[in-house]
């Protein structure tokens, strides 16, 4: 079957917008998008930049680095003009805007460390729910998720060994014994040795 051909990304034509409602919210996105593109330049270059649009309805907007007003005052007959004050308030606002820069991009790069880190979290927990509690990897488990992984182990054990005792002894007994706190032996020198350890069999009898 072959693939649906569509057209792909078509270029917007640029004309004016003739709903009102379109045209400003158009407005407002590029806006934004304006003053991120300026911001970018400013970070990457650091740049002096200020940028001045007017809403279809005549309301101003403005963005500016280190302000609006510094960069206009360089349009003016006499820039040197400006008092030391002022010029000591843009030196301070300047550093403010670099100190927020910086701390930005602080903040940035700790949340995709704090991204990375959830993924692998999420990773590991969704590996672990794909398999039994007995493959948990032990080298990774403080002391109180290895007792409890020792008890699991024990129940374990002791069902196992019932289950055996039920199945070796139900077809001479309506009742088969149970058996608890028994532990597995090692055979490994011995064929002939039993695979329990000490341990007491309730409810069967002793054969001669």
């Amino acid at each position: 079957m072959a693939a649906k051909k569509t057209k792909g990304r078509q270029k917007v034509e640029m004309k004016r917008i003739d709903n009102q409602d379109d045209r400003l919210v158009t407005f407002s996105k590029r806006r934004s998008g304006i003053y991120k593109k300026a911001s970018e330049l400013v970070t990457l270059t650091g740049a002096e930049i200020t940028a001045i649009v007017f809403s279809p309805s005549g309301k101003p907007f403005s963005f500016g680095h280190p302000s609006v007003e510094s960069v206009l005052n360089r349009f003016h007959e006499d820039p040197s003009s400006m008092d030391s004050t002022c010029r000591l308030v843009e030196a301070h606002r300047r550093m403010r805007i670099e100190g927020l820069a910086k701390k930005y991009d602080e903040m940035q790069h700790q949340l995709d460390e704090k991204k990375e880190t959830s993924h692998r979290l999420k990773g590991k927990i969704k590996e672990n729910d794909s398999r039994g509690w007995w493959d948990a990897p032990i080298e990774e488990l403080d002391l109180k998720d290895l007792m409890e992984l020792e008890k699991k182990f024990e129940t374990l054990q002791t069902t196992m060994l019932n289950h055996i005792v039920k199945n070796t002894n139900g077809a001479s007994s309506s009742q088969a014994p149970e058996i608890s706190g028994y532990a597995f032996a090692s055979t490994a020198n011995d064929p002939n040795a039993s695979v329990f350890a000490d341990g007491d069999l309730h409810g069967g009898g002793s054969s001669e």
